[in-house]
């Protein structure tokens, strides 16, 4: 079996089929879901991306072959892209401005998610960091498809359900597979890889509930 499979079959799958039925995911497809959680999302999302471009920047400089170099730093400069997009037409349908994204800062949740994965990506080996991020690729990409079957009647998510699925998006999270599972593990870093992987996917699921609920910081 390959470690990407492994990896899914140990920490993903589960974790992707609670997502999958989250009441956030839910009330976008069926419309329900307060515009007010949509909001926080957003916001979240474009902080998240920034400490994600990051963070696969601090994987670039550490990939150990030419091709994942270059891959990892194109990803690095595409998260920024994204997030700018964003600005320039979500932002803009819900009322939000840059300087919006700026002063709600990065919630517990985003600023736990961003340190986790900053920290492997500087601290844990090669291997370990690549673990640590695909569940960004993986789920973002499978919770997409999802979406896109469902799709909502709300004008508004829909909008925003219609940026996913790109071929593009596809080829871009198959090539960060063919990655991982070209590592070269031993036994102990396979486990602390299996760690990391089911953390972060641990995390993604921690990012919808905290725009559910609109979660803030309990003091200051």
């Amino acid at each position: 079996m390959t470690l990407s499979s492994e990896l899914w079959d140990r920490g993903g799958a589960p974790v992707y089929d609670q997502i999958v039925r989250h009441p956030f995911i839910t009330g976008l497809t069926d419309g329900t879901l307060d515009h007010d959680a949509f909001r926080y999302f957003i916001v979240q999302d474009s902080h998240y991306l920034r400490s994600y471009s990051r963070a696969l920047t601090l994987i670039a400089g550490r990939a150990l072959d030419e091709d994942a170099v270059s891959m990892f730093a194109l990803h690095a400069a595409n998260a920024i892209a994204v997030e700018r997009s964003l600005h320039t037409s979500l932002l803009g349908s819900l009322g939000l401005t840059e300087a919006d994204v700026d002063a709600a800062g990065s919630g517990p949740t985003t600023t736990a998610y961003m340190s986790y994965l900053t920290a492997v990506c500087a601290t844990g080996t090669y291997a370990e960091a690549v673990a640590a991020v695909l569940p960004c690729y993986w789920i973002y990409r499978d919770v997409g498809r999802e979406l896109l079957k469902r799709s909502s009647p709300d004008p508004l998510y829909r909008q925003w359900i219609e940026t996913y699925g790109s071929d593009e998006f596809d080829a871009v999270v198959e090539s960060v597979l063919a990655v991982t599972d070209g590592l070269d593990v031993s036994a102990s870093e396979r486990e602390r890889c299996h760690r990391h992987f089911s953390t972060t996917c641990r995390y993604e699921w921690m990012f919808w509930d905290a725009a559910y609920h609109k979660l803030d910081w309990p003091v200051g």
